[in-house]
This record gives structure tokens, C-alpha cells and sequence, in this order.
């Protein structure tokens, strides 16, 4: 559903929520490595995360990846998404085709647009704090 850079890129926010929760910050090979991606390639989509001030950085020996505290709860899921891949997830044809639209619909146009509608709801409502205490508590995890 979602391309690969912006599975990593929520894998790599999550995991720097976790430990910005504890005033952690934290180098590119810890959350590549905690992510399940390559180090250059999770440098990339935190790149365009920290363009997008979802995620700073900070240079140097004590420096690394984190998030403020205080606005993991305000940080929504559909913000990272839309960072990494856009908005095309909520637009365009289940199927792919170029012509689909309410007025000619493709054989799946009306339940995929529930399905879609249902998603941007989700990710919506589904803050990074709520994912990174899922981590916390045990309850998720990220590890294959």
C-alpha cells in the first residue's frame, strides 16, 4: 500500500519517538538498523522528513536524529506519508487506470474509495506519540 521509502521512513520515526521519549538522540546506523533498512537509503527519507520538520537533526559527536516530546501527539501519521509518497494514495484508480472517475467508475472504484477514505481517516487520527507507546509498552513492535 504504502511504497517502501515511506514504510522505512514511519519505521525510522517510530523508533526516534521511542527514544526521544527518553531525551535520546539517535545516528543514522541505529535507526537503519532498528528499522529493518539500508543506512543510505533511511538517510534519504529522513532527509526529506527533516525538510518537512517532522524530524530534526543535529550535527556533530552528541548530535543525531530527534522529535520534541511535547509533539509526538500533534505529529499525525498522514503527515509522513504524505511527505514521502504525496497524496497519490488518496487519489487516483484502484486499478490503476487512467480514466476512472464517479462518472465512469472501474469495476472496483466504489469500494476502494471506502477503503481509501477509511485509510486517510486512520492516518489521521493516528498520532506518532500513539505509535511510539505501542513500542513502549509492548503492546507492537518493529521487529520482523
Amino acid at each position: 500500500m504504502f511504497s517502501k521509502a515511506c514504510e522505512h521512513g514511519i519505521k525510522a520515526i517510530i523508533y526516534i519517538a521511542v527514544q526521544s521519549m527518553n531525551q535520546r538522540r539517535v545516528k543514522i546506523g541505529e535507526i537503519a538498523e532498528n528499522a529493518g533498512s539500508p543506512e543510505a537509503f533511511t538517510a534519504k527519507v529522513l532527509g526529506l522528513l527533516t525538510k518537512h520538520e517532522i524530524v530534526n537533526s543535529l550535527t556533530g559527536p552528541y548530535g543525531g536524529f530527534y522529535m520534541d516530546a511535547d509533539r509526538l501527539d500533534e505529529i499525525k501519521l498522514i503527515q509522513i506519508v504524505e511527505a514521502i509518497d504525496g497524496d497519490a494514495i488518496f487519489r487516483g484508480c484502484g486499478l490503476g487506470l487512467e480514466t476512472c472517475s464517479p462518472e465512469k467508475p472501474c469495476p472496483v472504484h466504489e469500494k476502494f474509495a471506502t477503503v481509501r477514505n477509511e485509510l486517510k481517516n486512520m492516518l489521521q487520527q493516528t498520532s506518532v506519540y500513539d505509535l511510539a507507546m505501542g513500542i513502549k509498552d509492548g503492546k507492537t513492535t518493529l521487529i520482523r
